[in-house]
């Protein structure tokens, strides 16, 4: 089925999430989001596709969902600042670690459009799930396993990303998955309080796409 985008104050969002755990009732109040599949693959794969098979493309993508972080507070929202690919890792061949090689991007991607008034923070996206001493490795203050995803297959189509997350886990070891889903219904309701935001900037002109 081909996505429908959602129209913030007039301009049409295509809002992608990976799981529909994620997708709970205060987000249902207000979008309908593309469920592209958990990882960097499926979200690649079902984004891409989606966008090559609409008529009329949206002006915003907005990747939203879960992440997991050891330094942000739980159950908070954070947009996306900077995005860098974790599985990505050449340096055997002398590229900078998280740097494709022969693709001209830097290993941490910046990102432009931001809703004012709402934190931001780096994340590292990657197939694995992080627990533990498993966020030494990782300079990012947010880990997920889709938005780097996204962006790749939105920079493919030339349309701005805005990324948007909730902090499900990470203060302590992932032992099961209801140490991930613990806190999706707050977080639901968290991001849909973002969602309005990001209504009311493009409304009001302090975000432009």
């Amino acid at each position: 089925m081909t996505p429908t985008t959602d129209l913030m104050a007039g301009v049409p969002v295509l809002f992608v999430m990976a799981a529909e755990a994620e997708y709970g009732p205060a987000l249902r109040a207000r979008i309908t989001p593309l469920i592209t599949g958990v990882g960097p693959v499926e979200g690649a794969v079902a984004l891409t596709a989606a966008l090559a098979a609409m008529e009329q493309r949206p002006r915003l993508i907005v990747s939203l969902g879960s992440a997991g972080s050891r330094a942000l507070a739980q159950a908070q929202v954070y947009q996306v600042a900077s995005l860098a690919y974790r599985d990505m890792d050449a340096s055997a061949l002398g590229f900078e670690r998280g740097r494709t090689p022969f693709l001209d991007l830097p290993a941490r991607i910046e990102l432009s459009h931001r809703i004012p008034g709402l934190p931001a923070a780096s994340l590292s996206t990657g197939a694995n799930i992080v627990s533990g001493s498993g966020y030494d490795a990782i300079a990012e203050e947010m880990v997920d396993m889709e938005t780097f995803a996204h962006l790749r297959a939105a920079q493919r189509f030339a349309i701005p990303l805005i990324g948007l997350r909730g902090i499900s886990d990470g203060a302590g070891d992932l032992r099961e998955l209801a140490d991930w889903t613990q806190y999706l219904h707050v977080i639901d309701e968290r991001l849909a309080a973002a969602v309005d935001a990001l209504r009311d900037a493009l409304g009001d002109g302090t975000l432009t796409v």
